[in-house]
C-alpha cells in the first residue's frame, strides 16, 4: 500500500501548527477517507482534490484512498490544506516524486478546475513553518505579496495544480516573489493642527500617547471629540518590526490585508459603529473563533464614539481584555487568543439631548444619570484619563497662533517613552500604563509627601485602590514629560486631576 505524506499549517488564532498530511492508497471500492478532525469545509476536500487533479490532466487513483491530518486531536479548519491534499495522493501514485515535498509547507484551496485560490493566514501560516524548521512553502500566486514578508523561508507561488505538478517533477519553476515595493511613506494620519481650541483635551491627548493610557472625552457635539481620536496614532511611535508582523498576522487572519502594502507600520485605528455584536467587537464565530475590532486594534487605538449607545452587554466584555490585553474565545473547535493590546478612546454627550449648549439642555438630572450610568463604574476606574470638553468661543474658534502640530507633539512624546523604556526595560514593560500597582507601590515607591493627595483621594473614597494604582502609572508619565527622575507632589495632584473630572 503506497504511502506518501506533504505538510500544511492550521492556524488557530494567529499562531500556526504544522500539519502532517498522509494518503495512503489501498485496494477495495474507490472511495476517499478524511480522518483527522475535519470541519464541514474540510471534508469537502476530497471532492474539490478529486475534481482537480482530474481537470489537471492527472489521474486519480481507483481504489480506496485514506487522507490522514496528524495531529490527529487538532480541530481542522478551512480549505487550506486542498494543495497539500493533492501533493500527498500524486506523490503516493508515483505521478510526482516526494523529493521536494520534504521541510516544504503547501497552503491553498483547489478550484474544480485546478485553479489555486488563496486562504487566510498565509502570513502566521509561514511564520509557524519557519519556525518548525522548514526551508519552502508554496502558497497562491495572489498569495506572495503577503507570504514574501516572511524572511528566511523559500517562498513560491503557483496559480494552478498544474504547475505544483510540473516544479514536483523539476520540469518547471514556480513563480517568485516580485521585487520588494520601494519603501514608502507612512499612510497620513490627520495631523493635530486641525484640532482649534480645547488645550486640555490636547493635554490629555499627548499624556495618553506618552504613557499608553485609555482616555474619556466627554462634550456636546461638535466640540472635536472624534477629530481629537483620530489624531491620537499620529502621536504614537511606529510598530517595530515584531509589532507589525504581528499586527499584519491579525489582519491576515482576518483578511483585511492591503496587496499594496500589506506590512501594517502605523498604529491601527478602529471605529466601531455603536450597533456592532459582542462577536464582532471581541471576536467570535461558529467552529474556531475569528478575530474581532479590539484584535484589528492590536498595538493601536480602538474608538468608541457615543460610547453610552453601545450597551451594557458589549462595554463590560471589554473589562477583562483591558487588564489582560489578550482575549480567549473558547468554541466548539477549541479554544483560540487574539493580541488586544489597544488603547481605549471613549467619546458621550454629557446627555440623552445633547444641545450644542448645556444651558441648553432639556434633560431632568434623571436622566442625564441614566443615560451615563451606561458606562459602569468597573469600567470607568480602567479608564486613566478623562476630559470635560467645552463648546469652542468666538475667541477661541480665531486663534491667532497656528495650533501646534502632531509632528512637535510627537518628538515630546517619543522622549517620554524613552524615558519610560530605559526605566522598565529590565522588566519587560515599555509603557508606564503597563506597569503592574504593586511594583510602583514597592520598588518605585514614592516618599509619603508626594502621596498625600492621594492617600487623602483613598481616605475619602473618591478612588479605588485600582484607581490609585492607575493615578501613580499617569504622574510617572507626567515626570516623563516633563523630562523629571521621579514625579513630584505636582504631578501626582495633575494625575488625581484627571481621575477626577466625572463624565456627569
Amino acid at each position: 500500500m503506497p504511502i506518501a505524506k506533504a505538510w500544511s499549517v492550521a492556524v488557530l488564532g494567529i499562531d500556526g501548527r504544522m500539519i502532517e498530511i498522509e494518503a495512503d492508497l489501498g485496494g477495495g471500492l474507490s472511495r476517499v477517507t478524511l480522518v483527522g478532525l475535519p470541519d464541514a469545509g474540510l471534508r469537502e476536500a476530497k471532492d474539490r482534490v478529486r475534481s482537480a487533479v482530474r481537470n489537471s490532466g492527472q489521474p486519480w487513483p481507483d481504489g480506496k484512498v485514506t487522507l490522514g491530518l496528524s495531529p490527529a486531536n487538532l480541530p481542522k479548519v478551512g480549505s487550506g490544506y486542498d494543495l497539500g491534499i493533492a501533493a500527498a495522493v500524486l506523490a503516493a501514485m508515483g505521478t510526482v516524486p516526494a523529493t521536494r515535498l520534504i521541510r516544504t509547507a503547501l497552503l491553498g484551496e483547489l478550484a474544480l478546475d485546478g485553479r489555486i485560490r488563496p486562504v487566510r493566514g498565509v502570513l502566521p501560516g509561514l511564520l509557524a513553518a519557519r519556525a518548525a524548521g522548514f526551508v519552502r512553502a508554496v502558497v497562491p500566486v495572489e498569495s506572495l505579496f503577503e507570504a514574501a514578508l516572511v524572511d528566511g523561508v523559500e517562498v513560491a507561488g503557483a496559480a494552478r495544480l498544474a504547475d505544483l505538478v510540473g516544479w514536483l517533477k523539476g520540469e518547471t519553476e514556480l513563480q517568485p516573489p516580485g521585487p520588494p515595493e520601494p519603501a514608502s511613506a507612512p499612510p497620513s494620519v490627520p495631523d493635530l493642527a486641525d484640532v482649534v481650541g480645547q488645550p486640555e483635551a490636547r493635554w490629555a491627548l499627548e499624556v495618553a500617547a506618552a504613557g499608553g493610557h485609555h482616555l474619556l472625552l466627554t462634550g456636546p457635539p461638535g466640540v472635536g471629540k472624534t477629530l481629537l481620536a483620530k489624531r491620537l496614532p499620529g502621536l504614537l511611535p511606529r510598530l517595530s518590526p515584531e509589532e507589525s508582523l504581528q499586527v499584519t498576522a491579525v489582519h491576515s487572519v482576518d483578511g483585511s490585508l492591503s496587496r499594496t502594502a500589506p506590512l501594517v507600520t502605523v498604529p491601527p485605528f478602529v471605529a466601531p459603529h455603536h450597533s456592532i455584536t459582542v462577536a464582532a467587537l471581541i471576536g467570535g464565530g461558529s467552529g474556531l473563533a475569528s478575530p474581532g475590532a479590539i484584535s484589528r486594534a492590536h498595538r493601536g487605538v480602538l474608538f468608541l464614539d457615543e460610547v453610552c449607545e453601545f450597551g451594557g452587554q458589549r462595554l463590560e466584555s471589554l473589562r477583562t481584555v483591558l487588564e489582560e490585553g489578550e482575549v480567549r474565545i473558547a468554541r466548539v473547535k477549541g479554544a483560540v487568543s487574539y493580541p488586544a493590546r489597544f488603547q481605549l478612546v471613549l467619546a458621550t454627550n454629557p446627555c440623552p439631548c445633547a444641545p450644542p449648549k448645556e444651558t441648553d439642555c432639556t434633560c431632568s438630572a434623571t436622566a442625564r444619570r441614566r443615560y451615563l450610568g451606561r458606562l459602569s463604574g468597573p469600567l470607568l476606574d480602567r479608564v486613566d484619563l478623562r476630559v470635560r470638553l467645552r463648546p469652542l468661543t468666538a475667541i477661541s474658534a480665531h486663534e491667532v497662533d497656528t495650533p501646534e502640530g502632531s509632528e512637535r507633539v510627537r518628538e515630546r512624546v517619543l522622549s517620554a517613552r524613552e524615558r519610560a523604556e530605559r526605566r522598565w526595560r529590565e522588566h519587560g514593560w515599555r509603557v508606564n500604563s503597563e506597569v503592574p500597582g504593586p511594583v510602583l507601590r514597592r520598588e518605585f515607591s514614592l516618599p509619603r509627601g508626594t502621596t498625600t493627595v492621594l492617600d487623602r483621594a483613598l481616605d475619602r473614597g473618591v478612588i479605588t485602590a485600582r484607581g490609585a494604582d492607575r493615578c501613580l502609572r499617569i504622574a510617572w508619565t507626567l515626570a516623563d514629560l516633563d523630562g523629571a527622575a521621579r514625579p513630584g507632589g505636582e504631578h501626582v495632584s495633575a494625575a488625581l486631576g484627571f481621575r477626577e473630572r466625572s463624565a456627569a
